[in-house]
């Protein structure tokens, strides 16, 4: 848990304001970062007008961020992907990568950026069956990759597989109690406490994606230890003590 209130604080304050700059200069105008919160969290009408108009930013914010203010959001975006990189770590128990691999999680972030806006581009162009199986095959593409990228290819792929399926049933659950808890909640909050009221349902949603990463992971770990002997013969042993903390 404190791992996941942990990345929802980095989500919030290094990986937000990157993705508020990049969907304010989206040519295709899907609707802005307010678009793409209220889509990961499944409010529709009244909830999503709500958020969209308190969180989304003015169109100018792109003409008043400098070159070196993307820079600066980018770099400090880094910590937010080593975070997830540490979690994973301590998961398989492996050795921390040097210092020199933060390219990798630079390289997972704009990653997730794609993922992110391509789950919004596909939200009105496609409907249905179509655009569930195609929401479904690229998560689970995308955390089967992030946890080998991340882990620098020291787990097997195989290996990885149960994590980034439990890892996207999780979402789905969470979609599921964000449409029937935090949909309501936010209009109430908002009429209640306003802006603050809303970012705390925010900051809600975000620690339960959080818990879901870092808990799907693990429990393909633990799905593997008991269940999925006839494949890991060559798993990391889990006697020892956890690899150092690092930051970035």
């Amino acid at each position: 848990m404190h791992r996941a209130m942990g990345f929802a604080t980095l989500a919030l304050v290094t990986l937000a304001p990157l993705l508020i700059v990049i969907a304010a200069a989206d040519p295709l105008g899907r609707g802005g970062f307010a678009a793409w919160l209220a889509d990961g969290m499944g409010l529709s009408g009244r909830s999503a007008r709500v958020l969209a108009e308190i969180i989304s930013p003015p169109r100018e914010v792109v003409g008043t961020t400098s070159l070196w203010g993307v820079v600066a959001l980018a770099a400090f975006g880094i910590p937010f992907g080593g975070s997830v990189q540490v979690g994973y770590e301590r998961t398989w128990n492996v050795p921390p990568g040097p210092w020199h691999r933060i390219w990798r999680q630079a390289v997972w972030l704009c990653v997730l950026t794609a993922y992110l806006y391509q789950e919004v581009l596909t939200r009105d162009a496609m409907h249905g069956p179509e655009r569930i199986t195609l929401s479904l095959a690229t998560g689970v593409l995308f955390f089967w990759w992030g946890q080998r990228f991340l882990l620098g290819g020291q787990v097997r792929w195989w290996h990885l597989l149960p994590g980034a399926l439990a890892t996207m049933a999780g979402l789905i659950g969470l979609r599921a109690f964000s449409y029937f808890v935090f949909t309501p909640l936010i209009v109430d909050n908002a009429i209640s406490y306003g802006t603050v009221g809303v970012v705390l349902i925010v900051e809600s949603w975000l620690i339960g994606v959080g818990f879901v990463i870092f808990g799907g992971a693990m429990f393909g770990r633990w799905l593997l230890d008991h269940h999925g002997h006839r494949f890991t013969e060559d798993l990391p042993p889990r006697t020892g003590p956890d690899p150092p903390d690092r930051g970035g």
